[in-house]
C-alpha cells in the first residue's frame, strides 16, 4: 500500500470518528429525532452535509456504529469478568458481571462523556431501542451473564420475572444517564467514581430481583381502591416526568428528552 492511499485510509477513518462523536454528543443532549445529518456534519468539522449519508448511509446506520463500538469495548470486560464468575452460586456476582464492565467502560471515557445519556435517548425510542437490543445479543458474555441472572428466580412467575427484568433494564439505562448528566453540568453526584456508583446499582439491582412476590395479598373491593388510587398516583407521577408510558413500552414525549 503506497502512501497515498494509507493517507486516505486514515483521513477517512478521521471523518468517520469525528462524525460519530458529533452525533453521539448531539444525539446524547438533544435526542434523536431533533437532530438532522446537516447539524452532525457541521458539529464535526464537515462542509459536505452530505458526509453522514456518505460515509454511514442512514441515521440508523450511524447509531448502529455508535452502539457497536462501545459494546466491543465492554464485551473483553464482561467475558473476563465472566470467566471468573461463571460456577458462581451468588446472585450479586452475576448482577456485578453485568453493571461493572459497564461503570468501568463509563469511566474510561473520561469527563464529559456522552453514550450513557445517548443510551437513555435510543432505549425510549421504540423504533430505534431494537438496535441497541440487536448489538448487545452480539454480545455472547452479555446473553450468558442475563441468563445467569434468571436461574436465580425459578420460584417467581414469568411475568414478574420478565417485570423485574425491565425495571432491572431501566436502573441500567436511567441511573448512568442521570450521573453523566450531573456531571457535565457540574452537580453533586453519588460516588467519586463510576466504580463506586456502580455498587449503589448493584446493591439496587440485587434488591429488586431477591424482593419476595406479595401476590393477591389484597382482596375485593379493598384490593380495587387500593390499585385505582395506586394508578392515580402513578399517573400523576408519570405526567411530570419526560417520558410517558404506553403499555409495554416506553416512548419519548417530543420534544425529546434534553440533558
Amino acid at each position: 500500500m503506497n502512501t497515498t492511499s494509507t493517507k486516505r485510509i486514515e483521513r477517512v477513518a478521521g471523518t468517520r470518528d469525528a462524525i460519530v462523536n458529533a452525533a453521539e454528543r448531539l444525539f446524547a443532549e438533544q435526542g434523536v429525532q431533533a437532530v438532522s445529518n446537516r447539524q452532525i456534519s457541521e458539529a464535526a468539522g464537515q462542509g459536505n452535509n452530505a458526509a453522514v449519508g456518505y460515509h454511514f448511509g442512514t441515521k440508523a446506520d450511524l447509531i448502529r456504529e455508535i452502539v457497536r463500538r462501545h459494546v466491543e469495548k465492554m464485551e473483553p470486560l464482561r467475558e473476563r469478568m465472566y470467566a471468573s464468575i461463571k460456577d458462581s452460586k451468588r446472585l450479586r456476582d452475576w448482577v456485578e458481571c453485568l453493571v461493572v464492565p459497564v461503570c468501568d467502560h463509563y469511566d474510561s471515557l473520561g469527563e464529559p462523556s456522552w453514550f450513557a445519556r445517548f443510551t437513555a435517548q435510543i432505549q425510549f425510542d421504540p423504533q430505534l431501542r431494537s438496535i441497541v437490543e440487536d448489538e448487545a445479543l452480539r454480545a455472547e458474555s452479555l446473553d450468558r451473564t442475563v441468563d445467569g441472572i434468571s436461574r436465580f428466580m425459578p420460584s417467581l412467575p414469568e411475568d414478574v420475572v420478565a417485570e423485574r427484568f425491565r425495571m432491572m433494564q431501566m436502573l441500567m439505562v436511567l441511573t448512568p444517564a442521570s450521573r453523566e448528566a450531573s456531571l457535565a453540568k457540574g452537580e453533586p453526584v453519588y460516588g467519586s467514581s463510576w466504580r463506586e456508583a456502580g455498587g449503589a446499582l448493584i446493591d439496587a439491582i440485587v434488591g429488586l430481583l431477591e424482593a419476595p412476590h406479595h401476590a393477591q395479598e389484597l382482596a375485593g373491593e379493598h384490593h380495587d381502591d387500593h390499585r385505582l388510587r395506586g394508578q392515580m398516583r402513578l399517573a400523576g407521577d408519570i405526567a411530570d416526568l419526560p417520558f410517558k408510558h404506553d403499555a409495554s413500552v416506553y416512548e419519548v414525549y417530543e420534544p425529546p428528552v434534553t440533558w
